[in-house]
């Protein structure tokens, strides 16, 4: 086992180094796995090796690399928690003829568990801080898991002082204090953030308060991928005193780059400007929900996927997306017609699957239907044809997606936006059906305009076609679920502009029926909306997970009661 030794001293090494004046950080914006120790531990030799060639004197990995972030409550297992504390004192030892490592670990001492980081030398672990402020807001509930570290000070390596907050002790301005009361010079920050819209503005008016406060430069370093409904966008970047962005990494993917930093008279700082082209806006969206769907896959091992390709958009944007993640070859895609599909649907749904290159298949579900209609007879005699009728077509075509993926393996990808999944306008085991969604978090106006984006744009590691996937006749007709003759979504619905406007309000600001009013919407929409959003949880417990992309998802951000009589007005 080895020694945790004393801060700034490793087996071997003198009790201080000589300064140095020019530091190689190797920045490693990687892609662990929950759980998969040694996976991430065989991840973190291969990038060190790599390093070592390319001259690094420290790696710097994300924040609880060797655990991969978030591990939930698997981090309070026992056997989980030793398994990393092996992993990392097999690490240290294999650091002798370095480089030096920055990891994150869970790590407990004296009978409490922390979020911790940890410096591995000259065959040692010669440094431990542990994160102090544990976010418990939105996707995160930290302190269920975690102990609170002590303030920290600075770690000597080579002679320079890091300061090494972990994530969230950058959001507030004690912990950087702290640091830059106590000596640090260079601030080094590993991160597990996750991608949302609008937080790339959030992260930088952050790390430019901390660089104004404290007058030294900092290293961003996040991690990259997707883990059940988060997905982290990599985008690692070095601001220096002056504010000067010397290091951006690109967006959503896995790279490993030096960086060369210089000590001058006033100070630390990151040189050249080595700046990756990073993806903003509408893109960042379309970019987040392929990766975060392609990780789902291949990270639970499916071979591939399956959906049903009904014609319209939702479902076509979901082929779309896919295929960018996983290819064509494991991408199929079922047309399930009945006779209330129409001959347009039935065109652009081909359109759709010839573009991409998939496998695609038509099968009927009359005979399902209609079986169904024939044994439910007896029980609804004397009754009105309504709603229930009308969902056995889903549930039909639920089944039978359900059925392909249970003899072949692949994974059902569900094709429902967040307006339906906010007002219930989804079948339970229907439409519902399905392991991910990676459109889930996107609103129908959203599903539109990525619609458009995907048909002049694709991410850089896309592995579709280039050009138009999604036929404007797709884009443009009227939604609908073509469940009864001539039968639209606003049949049922407000027109999207003005319901996602509405469930914007309601959802992600939790602004009251009443300012949503204010703002000049029809009182009575307003109201049935609040109503439908309301009364939809059950159906939204039952949901697959998906991608986040908003500032609040349903799931991890936005946890309701299902029983729940609270109603305004």
């Amino acid at each position: 086992m080895t020694t945790v030794l004393p801060t700034g001293t490793a087996p071997g090494a003198p009790e201080t180094d000589a300064p140095v004046d020019t530091l190689f950080i190797a920045v490693a914006q990687l892609n662990p796995i929950v759980g998969d120790v040694a996976g991430n531990l065989d991840l973190a030799r291969r990038t060190c090796a790599s390093a070592k060639d390319a001259g690094a004197d420290l790696v710097v990995f994300p924040e609880l690399f060797i655990a991969g972030y978030p591990p939930e409550d698997l981090v309070l297992k026992p056997a989980f928690q030793q398994a990393c504390r092996a992993a990392i004192e097999t690490l240290a030892a294999e650091t002798a003829d370095g480089p030096a490592l920055l990891i994150g670990a869970p790590w407990v001492d004296e009978g409490r568990l922390y979020n911790s980081v940890l410096l591995l030398e000259n065959g040692g672990i010669s440094a431990i801080r542990h994160k102090v402020d544990l976010p418990n807001y939105g996707v995160f509930d930290e302190k269920r898991v975690f102990a609170p570290g002590p303030l920290p000070g600075p770690i000597p390596f080579k002679g320079v002082r890091l300061g090494v907050p972990v994530c969230e002790d950058i959001w507030g301005a004690d912990v950087v204090e702290c640091l830059a009361e106590t000596g640090a010079e260079l601030l080094i920050v590993p991160n597990g953030s996750p991608y949302r819209q609008n937080v790339y503005a959030e992260r930088e008016n952050v790390v430019v308060a901390r660089v104004v406060e404290s007058h030294l430069p900092l290293l961003y370093v996040n991690q990259v991928g997707g883990q059940d409904e988060l997905v982290f966008d990599g985008a690692s970047f070095a601001l220096n005193p002056d504010r000067f962005l010397a290091l951006q990494f690109p967006g959503f993917m896995e790279r490993v780059r030096i960086s060369k930093w210089q000590r001058f008279e006033n100070g630390w700082k990151c040189l050249g400007a080595n700046l990756a082209d990073r993806i903003d806006g509408d893109e960042a969206d379309y970019a987040a929900c392929v990766l975060g769907l392609r990780d789902y896959v291949n990270k639970n091992r499916f071979p591939g996927v399956v959906l049903g390709l009904s014609g319209g958009i939702d479902s076509a944007i979901c082929a779309a997306m896919a295929v960018d993640a996983l290819g064509p070859e494991r991408v199929h895609c079922i047309m399930l017609p009945y006779r209330y599909t129409s001959g347009d649907s039935l065109t652009d749904a081909a359109a759709v699957a010839q573009a991409l290159g998939v496998r695609y298949d038509i099968v009927p579900i009359a005979a399902g239907v209609e079986g169904m209609e024939a044994a439910l007879a007896p029980l609804f005699a004397g009754t009105k044809r309504d709603v229930t009728e009308e969902n056995l077509q889903s549930r039909v075509r639920g089944a039978l997606l359900m059925s392909v993926s249970n003899k072949f393996g692949a994974m059902v990808v569900t094709t429902g936006n967040k307006s339906e999944m906010s007002t219930g306008y989804a079948t339970l085991y229907g439409d519902m059906n399905g392991g991910y969604n990676p459109i889930k978090d996107l609103y129908k106006t959203q599903v539109t305009r990525l619609s458009r984006l995907r048909n002049r744009w694709k991410p850089a590691d896309a592995l579709g076609p280039d050009g138009v996937v999604i036929p404007d006749s797709l884009i443009d007709k009227p939604p609908t679920a073509e469940l009864r003759d001539n039968q639209k979504d606003e049949d049922s619905l407000p027109p999207y502009a003005v319901l996602d406007a509405i469930l914007e309000r309601l959802v992600e600001r939790e602004h009251s029926v009443a300012q949503i009013i204010t703002d000049g919407f029809d009182a009575a929409t307003v109201t049935r909306v609040e109503r439908l959003l309301n009364i939809a949880e059950y159906k939204r417990r039952q949901a697959a997970p998906g991608v986040k992309v908003t500032g609040r998802n349903f799931g991890r951000d936005r946890r309701y009661p299902i029983t729940n009589r609270f109603r305004e007005g």
